[in-house]
């Protein structure tokens, strides 16, 4: 018998109503779901905080379920989902893996009421020039590359992402971050950077570009023991740990 990497959580969303007033709206990456984000969400949710957990347009189900979606759909789940968790709370503190850290990014930018910005490995860099052109070479021949999940220290886990990578979605997620990143020095919130010097994914440097153009307060956490997907991975408790204690900071609770 084989030992099969097993998801820790559900790919499907989730949410709560907490008690404290205050509201986190949790985001995954690209080619992921809330699996990845399931564990970071309870720890929110056990501390009082209401919580909204999206299944992100396209994801969680067939590779071809992903392929026909864009920014705009990502983008405009996660702003529906902010909107509809600020509507119930006073203060809304928004974290992102990956992808979902672009997104959040976009939210700070979109929103700035927010409280402050989590970003976990997020891709908060513009892609190298050579990289995006093999990409749009790649896209006018074929739908989809590789896949890029479960880049994960631990054995055993997996995030249960897609088995192949939309090309034409992932541009449009490069393009946007050529639009966001412009504009990094608008954030007022409050930031928390968590990086993992061994992600084989988004490259570490992502997270020293982001705290090098924004003007407002970065705190920064490093995740020597994890991979990309560092919520499912040995630091995964430093993870939450950093994030509960910066989110009860950021919305006055401590």
């Amino acid at each position: 018998m084989t030992n099969e990497p097993t998801a820790m959580f559900s790919k499907e969303p989730w949410s709560c109503t907490g008690t404290n007033g205050c509201g986190v709206l949790v985001l995954h990456g690209f080619t992921g779901n809330p699996s990845s984000m399931r564990g970071l969400a309870e720890v929110f949710g056990n501390a009082g905080f209401s919580v909204e957990l999206p299944l992100l347009p396209g994801h969680g189900s067939t590779t071809e379920d992903l392929i026909p979606t864009r920014w705009s759909d990502w983008l405009g789940a996660a702003l529906a989902s902010y909107d509809d968790l600020a509507a119930r709370v006073e203060k809304v503190v928004v974290a992102g893996l990956s992808m979902g850290g672009t997104l959040t990014t976009a939210i700070g930018l979109d929103r700035p009421a927010t409280a402050g910005l989590i970003l976990i490995n997020a891709a908060v860099e513009p892609m190298p020039s050579e990289v995006r052109d093999i990409l749009r070479q790649m896209a006018e021949t074929s739908e989809t590359m590789d896949a890029i999940g479960d880049d994960i220290a631990k054995p055993g886990v997996t995030e249960g992402g897609n088995d192949a990578t939309p090309l034409q979605a992932l541009l449009s997620m490069v393009d946007a971050g050529d639009m966001l990143t412009p504009r990094l020095g608008e954030l007022a919130m409050p930031c928390l950077l968590l990086t993992s010097p061994q992600d084989h994914t988004v490259a570490p440097s992502a997270s020293d570009y982001f705290a090098a153009h924004v003007t407002t307060s970065v705190e920064r956490v490093s995740l020597e023991q994890s991979f990309h997907v560092a919520t499912l991975d040995y630091d995964a408790p430093l993870v939450e740990e950093s994030s509960l204690a910066f989110a009860k900071r950021v919305c006055g609770l401590s």
